[in-house]
């Protein structure tokens, strides 16, 4: 599957894919087609940026921006094929991508004395792996899982086969609570990211689901005060039209993609929609907000087993459904 990566700008408000402007949409992968960051504009981007409101640099108020695309290209095992994909029940597995998902199956987190405990874990991913089997199949949604509830700002990605192309990432920097916001995203991210068709179920086995929890928002003056592979930034500027436009890219971008500060800058700004030439004094003139963000990455495969080890049973006439984990 030979797709574009996903670009795009974002907006204020709705959800918007990374192809073709739909209002208020943004999207945090890489221009696809891109001659290099800085470039004049030369390839194809999968989309523009819509006007963008509120306060520069803040956190949107809830209902606030969805978010759409990551970038990055990985390596990575296939997942298995099955013909039609087992249906899934969750319990522990193998390992997981980034961190190892079967380390934080019992305990989400990791890190010595002092260190904070990590809130993303794999039953996030495994849910998502459960609302989506279940949207596609026809199943009843799965009921709310047990992890936390609490809100953050959140994305939902999801890559597939084994060079994990991308297949659809879209998020919001609003704080949801995680039970609907994963719930939400999981399918908008599948379903409605406008660079990709709707998934299907026979794409299931070849899927990696990443879920991103972003966190730690602060806003700084210098365009270049963040650090490659540990900042997410959204950056706000004007276009040559006069109109307000944000984008943004999520902490592995810039790492994943080799690029240093300007680079990741000019490609964010074509992904915005910026077609002037860029200097740096219009870099100056951005405003940049750097994020973190708590990451877990699970294949199809992964999954499987996860739901497997725990041999959950139904009444109802297909194994292992995704929802009796969570009753």
């Amino acid at each position: 599957m030979g797709r574009k990566r996903c670009v795009g700008g974002d907006g204020s408000k709705m959800a918007a894919g990374c192809c073709g402007v739909k209002k208020q949409k943004l999207s945090s992968s890489p221009p696809s087609g891109s001659a290099g960051p800085g470039g004049g504009g030369g390839g194809s981007h999968c989309g523009g940026a819509a006007a963008a409101g509120g306060e520069p640099g803040a956190l949107p108020p809830p209902g606030g921006p969805r978010l759409n695309g990551i970038g990055g290209l990985a390596g990575g095992a296939a997942g298995c094929a099955l013909s039609p994909p087992l249906p899934p029940s969750c319990g522990g597995g193998p390992a997981g991508l980034s961190p190892p998902a079967s380390s934080l199956l019992a305990s989400p987190g990791s890190g010595g004395p002092g260190c904070r405990k990590m809130v993303v874990s794999a039953e996030m991913c495994c849910f998502c792996f459960d609302v989506l089997y279940c949207h596609l199949y026809g199943y009843q949604p799965p009921r709310s899982p047990r992890f936390t509830n609490d809100p953050y700002p959140l994305f939902v990605t999801w890559k597939i086969g084994r060079d994990k192309r991308l297949r659809g990432c879209i998020g919001t920097f609003s704080a949801m609570n995680l039970h609907s916001g994963l719930r939400e995203y999981t399918l908008t991210s599948a379903l409605k990211d406008s660079c990709f068709p709707p998934m299907t179920r026979d794409e299931l086995p070849r899927l990696f689901c990443s879920v991103s929890l972003l966190t730690n928002f602060e806003d700084v003056c210098d365009y270049m005060d963040w650090e490659v592979g540990v900042h997410g930034i959204r950056i706000e500027f004007i276009n040559e039209k006069g109109s307000k436009r944000t984008a943004t890219y999520l902490p592995e971008v810039a790492k994943e993609q080799g690029w240093d500060h300007i680079q990741t800058i000019d490609s964010l700004l074509r992904k915005g929609g910026y077609k002037a030439p860029i200097t740096n004094e219009f870099r100056k003139t951005i405003k940049l907000t750097r994020y973190r963000s708590e990451k877990m990455t699970m294949s199809y495969t992964e999954y499987l087993a996860h739901r497997q080890h725990h041999h959950f049973q139904n009444g109802i006439g297909h194994p292992l459904p995704p929802y009796n984990h969570y009753s």
